[in-house]
């Protein structure tokens, strides 16, 4: 597997030699292309099995992604994952047979994880807001309906899509996230081993998270000043979830990370922090001496600003690049709609969920925003939901499919969205409270549209191509989207109260960013030198041809998330080299790859699952300390066990 990063997103994009004869099987017709279980036959597959377990998957995924996406601005494909617990316990534990099952688990599980991402990287300004404002926390019904109208958009607009993206232009369009969980699924027979290397690297980032952020045997982060180098610190979270993502994301990525959070932590907090040694030097927007802030309080008040520079024109730039590719893609989507929405079939694997309920649907969820208050947008607001969603869920079909998910714009899309309204809501003379709000909420639900209209178009490949019922599918997206929709409100207000979005537990860099642009443009109150400042680091990262955004990142968070992120890059690009040596069989080191992945998706699914639930401890104030504190030393010889474990299943991997 080869995992990368751009945007928000991490993905599984996995190379195995059979990818391109399985999506490239039709150069000469591609009306020749069979998938694996023929349309004639009918096979196990929307069953109350499938149905169960996919949800509990969207909800456990969309848990996990959800802190995860709060810490460190990124969260993780549940579609391998999902497939291989899927097969582990239908094909092992029940002994049952059906690929089709399978693939309906991976459907509803990784919808449920794509809501939860598109929700947690914008609504959780709204806590923020709230807790500035004194309004107190926002209501449950209205993150709850704000994230099941963005979920349910995306899926509808994504269906009239199908024919013309998935079937018309396969051979065209590789759809290499979708394609490469069909070779998992395919690969099925394995899966109750790489079923068990899943949940025992769950139970190990849950152990581990328990021991640290339950029992406090030892701490969660350790950090310690350079010597002879005024306010330069250098510091590690040492986490399952952090080293787990820097396997994945692999070692290119991770550098990128660390070298963003070394220019903050060795470049501008000693810099600024030598300029206010100078005298009383008060800079906006603290109101301290910055002689008095020390390193955090110069990167709270300071580098954070430069670093969301440098993401806004990260997410921005990223959108210009792409405008030609989505100008072309629009116009390829449009030029095709009238096929996609034709008169369905009555072969099993072409058969679409009915365009009366599409229709419909929509309709009646656009004519819901404009009526109820629970949903605060408005007219002006739902018009342009429907204007926006239709032509980023359109887009962001076709691109996933042209370069996989994992170079979709979306924070682009949002940003470009939420400056768009802000600019209309402020013209429109509501440009208070109010429209702020109404600002993030319409800038959630495209995000949340853009997300899972990707992710829908991925699902739907894999069903292409292993035999999938299409209408059966989508009616398990929506069940997905309900499933975390319905959960994430509720997760969002347990984590907040438990720490606060915006803290150091929870950064929440994202939805921070969100509303730094909402702010910016309603107010005009920003610092604005310090984005400017970013925004210029930005420039010259594209110009040294260097991915601007994993940088970016970097340089706006902690520079303790990137350290332990770049030890899981080592290990993975330790492997990375062997699989480009010729000394070496490149199957196995494929397996030792896809092993340590499975492995370390399981570690940050673990952490996240008892994140949450310590997020609950905290809320009843149940302290389970045991007043035994082992100190940075103990926390080193933990994560240090850690690292021998994903080690162990990855490059130590023996298979037989």
């Amino acid at each position: 597997m080869h995992i990368i990063i751009e945007e928000e997103e991490i993905y599984f994009e996995e190379i195995i030699d059979d990818m391109e004869e399985l999506n490239m099987s039709t150069n000469n017709s591609k009306q020749e292309f069979k998938p694996f279980i023929a349309a004639d036959r009918v096979l196990p597959e929307f069953t109350i099995t499938s149905i169960i377990l996919g949800i509990i998957l969207a909800v456990v995924f969309g848990a996990a992604n959800a802190y995860l996406g709060l810490r460190v601005g990124m969260t993780i494909s549940a579609s391998i994952p999902a497939a291989v617990i899927s097969m582990g316990v239908i094909r092992g534990i029940m002994k049952k047979e059906s690929i089709l099952e399978n693939n309906m688990v991976q459907t509803i599980g990784s919808a449920g994880e794509s809501l939860a991402a598109g929700a947690i990287f914008t609504l959780p300004a709204l806590y923020i807001w709230s807790s500035e404002w004194g309004l107190g926390a926002p209501d449950l019904l209205t993150i709850t309906a704000i994230a099941l109208v963005g979920g349910l958009l995306g899926v509808l607009f994504m269906i009239p899509l199908r024919k013309a993206l998935i079937v018309k232009e396969h051979g065209v369009l590789p759809y290499p996230e979708g394609t490469a969980c069909a070779e998992v699924l395919l690969a099925g027979e394995e899966g109750g081993d790489k079923a068990k290397t899943t949940f025992i690297g769950l139970g190990v980032g849950a152990l581990y998270k328990f021991i640290s952020g339950g029992f406090g045997v030892f701490p969660s982060s350790i950090e310690a000043e350079i010597p002879g180098y005024k306010d330069a610190a250098i510091g590690a979270d040492v986490s399952p979830a952090l080293l787990g993502v820097g396997f994945i994301i692999g070692p290119k990525i991770s550098a990128y990370m660390l070298g963003g959070a070394l220019l903050g932590w060795f470049g501008f907090i000693p810099l600024i922090s030598n300029i206010g040694s100078m005298g009383d030097v008060i800079m906006y927007p603290a109101s301290d001496p910055i002689s008095e802030l020390g390193y955090w309080g110069i990167w709270d008040n300071y580098i954070r600003y430069i670093g969301a520079g440098a993401v806004a024109f990260g997410g921005i730039f990223s959108l210009i690049k792409s405008l030609p590719l989505i100008a072309q893609t629009f116009k390829d989507a449009m030029k095709d709609y009238s096929n996609g929405v034709g008169g369905n079939s009555t072969i099993r694997t072409d058969q679409d969920m009915s365009m009366k309920v599409v229709i419909v649907g929509t309709l009646a969820i656009v004519v819901a925003m404009v009526m109820l208050p629970i949903i605060p947008v408005g007219f002006t607001g739902a018009l342009l939901i429907a204007i926006f969603g239709f032509f980023f869920a359109t887009v962001s079909s076709r691109i996933v499919g042209l370069v996989g998910s994992s170079s979709n714009p979306v924070s682009g899309m949002t940003i470009a969205t939420l400056i768009i309204t802000a600019i209309v809501f402020k013209a429109s003379g509501n440009s208070g409270q109010a429209g702020m709000i109404a600002t993030l909420t319409v800038g959630a639900i495209i995000c949340i549209i853009a997300a899972m209209a990707g992710d829908t178009s991925q699902d739907l490949k894999t069903g292409f191509l292993v035999g999938a019922t299409p209408r059966k599918q989508q009616i398990g997206e929506v069940i997905g989207a309900i499933a975390a929709a319905v959960t994430i409100g509720g997760i969002l207000t347990l984590l907040n109260s438990a720490w606060g979005f915006g803290s150091t537990e929870l950064p929440a860099p994202q939805a921070t960013l969100m509303r730094l642009v909402i702010e910016g443009v309603m107010g005009g109150n920003l610092p604005w030198a310090l984005v400017y400042t970013g925004i210029g680091v930005g420039v010259v990262i594209e110009l040294l041809g260097l991915p601007v955004l994993p940088v970016a990142i970097g340089l706006y968070l902690p520079i303790h998330l990137s350290t332990p992120i770049m030890v899981g890059g080592l290990l993975r690009g330790a492997l990375d080299k062997k699989l480009n040596n010729d000394k070496f069989d490149a199957s196995k080191i494929k397996d030792k790859i896809e092993s340590g992945i499975l492995y370390a998706s399981g570690l940050i699914a673990g952490e996240g699952l008892i994140g949450i639930l310590l997020a609950v401890f905290a809320v009843i104030k149940l302290d389970l300390n045991f007043g035994i504190d082992l100190g940075q030393f103990g926390a080193i010889f933990f994560f240090g066990a850690l690292v021998v474990s994903l080690y162990s299943y990855s490059i130590g991997k023996k298979f037989k």
